[in-house]
């Protein structure tokens, strides 16, 4: 009997990290790299980034916006141009500084993000009104050197992503896109990854570098009791197009700046799946995101029965046929090498939403049994009725999980008036709900006064009932008595 190497054996409440570790690595979804930060991203995790990938990329098609490829080195001083934006990505910029055994006589960044790279091309194609708006994308890495404790998918040197690059002719019409591409991240989270998101605005301090203001979908490990955010879509305003010189001639003739977006969503996106919903066996998949929704298992008999055997596996790839041919992504695992305890472990440990067993009992009463990852429950299945349980049970799946994230998330959110309550919340690793003045050296001050501990993730688009504060300067010092951030 083969023995299952792809146990995970640290409980998830006990040492969060390094149960994180042992989920991704042994659900396949990464090895680990000699290159610290970096991460071979195995098919399974690629498979479900694809999944992401066909939905978003059919969404923006829609709206007129088209892929491209800009390479991924820049200029130093194309980088440097915008200062605001160079001192944002400064400490993370990876540079090449040789080729083979020469030096360069100019050193060359990998991109950390195309603003710089993109913009000369903008100011080149952007000519009159006619030219707008000018609505672009591409699929690509981008490398930001990180050194902070790195953590596959949530924190690495180099990422896969999207990245939006859109110019305007207006405000409005750039503030519109802003709030449709945010939309889209919302439902990446919550439909597909079943993760519920807050959709917000970030305040002055960590508004993108160089743009106008940045909209987020922040999400909640209750685990850790952090925030991550999941996504941004932001506004750059003109300071990208009048350091570039990105200009137009409009339809009065005048000459006038372009008004510039950005926006992105990376393979983070992975990561905040797993710790939302892994559990102590491993990786717990939604259905809409999985790769392989159903994993169809035999159970041999005992008795060297040929014949019945051979009947168990016809059923199950017969199984498979049906669901396939129903749209449901499903297959079989027939090894002949590994015993159906080995096999149901590796399989939880990798997340399939739904395993379904068939043995002698089951082909002989004409069914199969389901077993779901999410509740461990078990249920047979008459084969007449197959497809459209195994529908009903996915569905169920994936509610299931975004409304146990949901209740968790909402259970750890804490509305708070003082800075001893805020502390207080802080301590039990509550995300934190409070009035707030959008003053960046009040915010600082937070991050200072909680050594780190603490830091703003956005103010909700859709505001949260709070009490009511008699006047602005009452509320400005309560902030400064005790300052909060969202």
């Amino acid at each position: 009997m083969a023995i299952c190497e792809d146990m995970i054996v640290t409980r998830k409440d006990d040492d969060f990290g390094e149960w994180y570790s042992q989920v991704v690595v042994n659900g396949e979804m990464i090895e680990n790299y000699d290159i610290t930060g970096c991460y071979v991203m195995r098919p399974w995790a690629v498979s479900m980034w694809e999944i992401m990938k066909e939905y978003f990329d059919a969404e923006i098609k829609k709206m007129k916006i088209k892929n491209c490829y800009f390479p991924m080195f820049v200029s130093a001083s194309d980088l440097q141009k915008e200062k605001d934006h160079m001192e944002g990505f400064a400490h993370e910029v990876a540079w090449v500084t040789k080729s083979g055994e020469s030096e360069l006589k100019l050193p060359i960044a990998i991109r950390p993000t195309s603003e710089t790279i993109m913009c000369p091309y903008f100011s080149k194609w952007i000519r009159g009104h006619r030219d707008l708006p000018l609505r672009l994308n591409q699929w690509c890495n981008v490398v930001r050197w990180e050194s902070r404790n790195p953590t596959p998918f949530i924190r690495s040197c180099e990422f896969l992503w999207q990245e939006g690059h859109t110019a305007f002719a207006t405000k409005e019409e750039a503030d519109t896109e802003v709030l449709d591409i945010l939309e889209l991240y919302r439902y990446i989270y919550e439909e597909l990854l079943a993760v519920p998101v807050i959709k917000g605005k970030k305040s002055k301090h960590e508004t993108f570098a160089g743009g106008l203001y940045t909209t987020t979908v922040e999400a909640f490990v209750p685990n850790t009791g952090r925030g991550v955010q999941g996504a941004t879509s932001n506004c750059l305003g003109q300071n990208f197009a009048k350091m570039f010189e990105i200009n137009f001639e409009n339809e009065k003739g005048e000459n006038a700046m372009v008004w510039q977006n950005s926006w992105a969503f990376t393979t983070r996106t992975l990561g905040v799946m797993v710790m939302v919903h892994g559990d102590d066996k491993g990786l717990v998949l939604p259905p809409n995101v999985a790769s392989l929704q159903a994993i169809v298992i035999p159970i041999v008999s005992n008795q060297d029965d040929a014949d019945t055997d051979g009947m168990i596996f016809d059923a199950c790839e017969t199984t498979v046929k049906l669901l396939n041919e129903a749209g449901i992504r499903a297959d079989a695992d027939l090894r002949d090498n590994y015993s159906h305890g080995w096999k149901k472990s590796h399989w939880e440990v990798k997340g399939v939403p739904l395993r379904i067993d068939i043995g002698p009992k089951d082909l002989a009463n004409k069914q199969v049994r389901a077993v779901r990852r999410d509740s461990l429950a078990e249920t047979d299945i008459p084969m007449a009725d197959l497809v459209g349980k195994v529908k009903e049970m996915l569905d169920c799946i994936q509610q299931n999980l975004f409304n146990i994230a949901k209740q968790k998330r909402d259970s750890s959110i804490q509305v708070v008036h003082t800075w001893e309550e805020f502390v207080e919340a802080l301590d039990h690793k509550k995300m934190i709900f409070a009035p707030w003045c959008d003053e960046e050296a009040v915010e600082k001050d937070v991050i200072a006064r909680t050594k780190g501990a603490a830091k703003s993730l956005c103010s909700p688009l859709d505001q949260p009932p709070l009490a009511e504060v008699p006047c602005a300067s009452h509320l400005e010092s309560l902030l400064r008595n005790g300052p909060t951030g969202e």
